[in-house]
């Protein structure tokens, strides 16, 4: 369909409609449609895996690892939790509101959401944050990304075979659509994204103050430290199927990583040996592994390998006509040069190395930068590496281990600043799509004049006094 603005608008006003009806607040109303939409994805699991392959060259193994398994762990999260969610909180008001001892905090919906998702996981960063909102009790518009086609193809069946476009609706198109979108007026916007992109999000959100969750993938990129007392085997393992997952595109991906120069070449022959094991000798001509996802990403990956081409250790090729470009380590590179300054978004792992008894510097110029979306530390120093990650600014990240935080259950996930505002998954999810709503129940009698004028004379000595008892 082409949308116009004409037609989006009749859209939002045809959900906003639906909502005022009442009908998303009741909670078993929204557990039967969370439970419609996993069922929709079990049974359309082939049809998800074939548009993931051919939008990103993903395997089905991958596909349902990355984004078809977590959506239906995020689904039962949510469908365990929610009735306890949602419900009313009852609070003491306190002795300052004698004699109404009796206040209730409702958790209401939004109202109509806009979810503009990403190219790299279309699947879960739709439909996963589409669960977030309706366990809120919203309807929710969903501006799919024009670079993932098949998978947009794909959601727009499934959304609109299981829902009623009153309800949930799929939009697609590129940014012109996206502009139409972010014209109207939503209740909230869950955006994920780069931060340029965040900004105009931002922008076009605060015209009508709407609520605004980011998910971003942090401006100057994810660092991983690896000091000299670590498992080096382990580590690159680790990082190894990190970085070969999805070819290096996914928001708390490693970006570049800092490593003790004592043990560098150690390490080194470890991750090579790592990516030769996982992936083959080559890469590019390996059906499991991912594609960037357009000829234009291939270009910029080797056009920046290109620039670094006299200080690759191991990868560097590509094959353009499958947009497969090898994991390429990068060494050394200086924590000042331009590669470790901004998001890469492909294979390149560039690597900085320090002086272990230095890493305090490496911490100091990771905090002078924009916070990152994830940071990962490996070492056998806990005291260490719980200290860091006590007094750093980012948005989640592991000791020992890559990637598994935002798998956790019960666990909020995003950034902070140019990584992300807000936070989702499962209870997380509920709070960022709903707002508490808290009312007084108010008695009409044996109330004081306490808060009544006149507050001179006699009377203000003993209304004072009670102010002052009342505080305790």
């Amino acid at each position: 369909m082409d949308w116009t603005q004409e037609s989006i608008s009749g859209l939002v006003a045809k959900q906003r409609k639906f909502f005022k009806t009442g009908k998303t607040l009741d909670v078993k109303w929204r557990k039967t449609q969370l439970r419609r939409l996993k069922r929709a994805v079990i049974e359309r699991r082939g049809e998800l895996e074939a548009a993931l392959h051919e939008d990103l060259g993903r395997s089905d193994v991958e596909a349902y690892l990355c984004d078809i398994g977590p959506v239906i762990v995020e689904i039962n999260e949510i469908l365990k939790g929610l009735r306890k969610w949602a419900r009313p909180e009852k609070h003491f008001s306190g002795l300052m509101c004698f004699p109404s001892f009796r206040t209730t905090v409702y958790k209401m919906p939004y109202g109509v959401s806009l979810i503009i998702s990403p190219f790299n996981f279309p699947i879960l960063l739709t439909l996963g944050v589409l669960a977030a909102s309706i366990s809120g009790g919203n309807t929710a518009i969903m501006k799919t990304s024009s670079k993932s086609v098949a998978s947009a193809r794909a959601l727009q069946s499934l959304v609109s075979d299981v829902f009623d476009d009153e309800f949930a609706a799929v939009i697609d198109g590129g940014h012109d659509v996206a502009d139409m979108c972010l014209n109207e007026r939503f209740d909230k916007i869950f955006y994920t994204g780069s931060p340029s992109v965040a900004k105009h999000v931002l922008e076009a959100a605060s015209r009508n103050l709407t609520s605004v969750a980011l998910e971003l993938g942090g401006e100057t990129g994810n660092w991983c430290i690896v000091r000299k007392d670590a498992d080096l085997r382990d580590a690159a393992r680790k990082i190894a199927f990190f970085k070969l997952c999805n070819s290096g595109q996914i928001c708390i991906n490693i970006n570049q990583i800092a490593v003790a120069e004592e043990i560098s070449e150690d390490f080194l022959n470890e991750l090579k040996s790592a990516f030769i094991r996982q992936i083959g000798e080559n890469p590019e001509t390996n059906p499991e592994y991912p594609k960037l996802i357009t000829e234009k990403a291939y270009d910029k990956c080797e056009r920046l390998c290109s620039e670094y081409s006299d200080r690759i250790v191991f990868g560097g090729t590509g094959d353009r006509q499958s947009h497969r470009f090898a994991p390429t380590i990068i060494y050394p590179v200086g924590a000042q040069e331009e590669i470790v300054r901004h998001e890469l978004f492909c294979p390149l792992l560039p690597i900085v190395p320090f002086k272990d008894d230095e890493v305090g510097a490496v911490l100091d110029i990771i905090a002078e930068r924009e916070h990152p979306l994830a940071m990962y530390l490996f070492t056998s120093d806990m005291k260490w590496a719980r200290r860091v990650m006590s007094t750093q600014q980012y948005g989640g990240g592991c000791i020992n281990e890559v990637c598994l935080h935002m798998m956790v259950k019960g666990v909020p996930f995003n950034g902070t600043g140019h990584s992300g505002m807000g936070a989702y998954h499962g209870e997380w999810g509920f709070r960022e799509f709903t707002h508490p709503a808290t009312v007084l129940k108010g008695r009409t009698h044996f109330n004081l004049p306490l808060r009544e004028h006149p507050y001179s004379g006699d009377r203000a000595k003993w209304k004072r006094r009670l102010l002052k008892l009342f505080e305790k």
